[in-house]
């Protein structure tokens, strides 16, 4: 294989294919119509011109047959009249006559032929038109949905990869995580407000306590002041013991108070 001819094929698969890539199928199916149209044009002026080429003819043989008719008939005249001679030379005319009428038929059966076939196809042409015309609406409409799903699965595959989809998905991520610690931190806002209500009321339940323990004192001296005189001497040293240990225990409690 030539250099040349692989160029040339090179060259005819790269127009090829741009050519079928720049189509367009409603634009194509339009100019298709069009180019149908015009051959039917074409294929009209074809039979017209048929049809009267076959009428010249027509009226040449006629014309020639009457010719011949007429000559005949001088010839049956000069006869007549006794003159062979005339009646000769119009037999030779007539005998002209009657091979160009002769000829004249032969083709003007093959023009009728020609013709009819010729209105045939036009008639078939005119029916292929008729149903391209009809196609043409329903395939354009085919293709212009196709088109349409075609860059809508386009666009679908282009939104799962780029990068406006991602941003998207990273923001709701991050609002959620953002909904997480607001509800996380509501929790702890409140774990904390119910330890403060529990610590108070613990204060509450200390100070019940060391009000009932001082009354408790209180009614033990009131008790101590009843005793008679002579064991007053000896319990005197008893108070004190005691007095000491509440002290402790009430500061006990207070560094107890003091940790909550």
């Amino acid at each position: 294989m030539g250099l040349f001819d692989r160029v040339s094929r090179v060259v005819r698969s790269n127009l090829n294919a741009a050519v079928s890539s720049a189509e367009d199928p409603a634009k194509v199916l339009d100019q298709a119509i069009i180019d149908m149209q015009e051959d039917l044009v074409q294929m009209r002026q074809a039979v017209a011109g048929a049809i009267a080429s076959q009428k010249r003819v027509q009226q040449q043989y006629e014309k020639a047959q009457s010719e011949a008719n007429t000559w005949q008939q001088r010839a049956q005249l000069a006869l007549q009249k006794n003159d062979e001679d005339l009646a000769r030379q119009a037999l030779v005319r007539k005998k002209s006559n009657a091979e160009t009428a002769a000829a004249l038929k032969s083709q003007l059966d093959q023009q009728a032929q020609g013709v009819e076939q010729l209105k045939r196809n036009l008639i078939a042409l005119e029916s292929k038109i008729s149903e391209a015309k009809t196609k043409k609406d329903m395939l354009k409409a085919r293709a212009s949905a196709a088109k349409a799903n075609e860059q809508l699965q386009n666009t679908m595959g282009r939104m799962s990869t780029s990068s406006a989809m991602g941003a998207f998905e990273r923001m709701e991520e991050k609002i959620m995580q953002l909904e997480a610690r607001s509800e996380a931190a509501a929790e702890l806002a409140g774990a904390d407000l119910e330890s403060q209500f529990a610590a108070l009321e613990a204060g509450s339940d200390v100070d019940s306590e060391l009000l009932a323990m001082k009354a408790q004192l209180s009614g033990g001296t009131t008790d101590q002041g009843q005793l008679p005189a002579g064991s007053a001497a000896s319990a005197q040293p008893q108070s004190a013991e005691q007095s000491a240990e509440v002290d402790a225990e009430l500061e006990e409690l207070r560094s107890q108070i003091d940790q909550l």
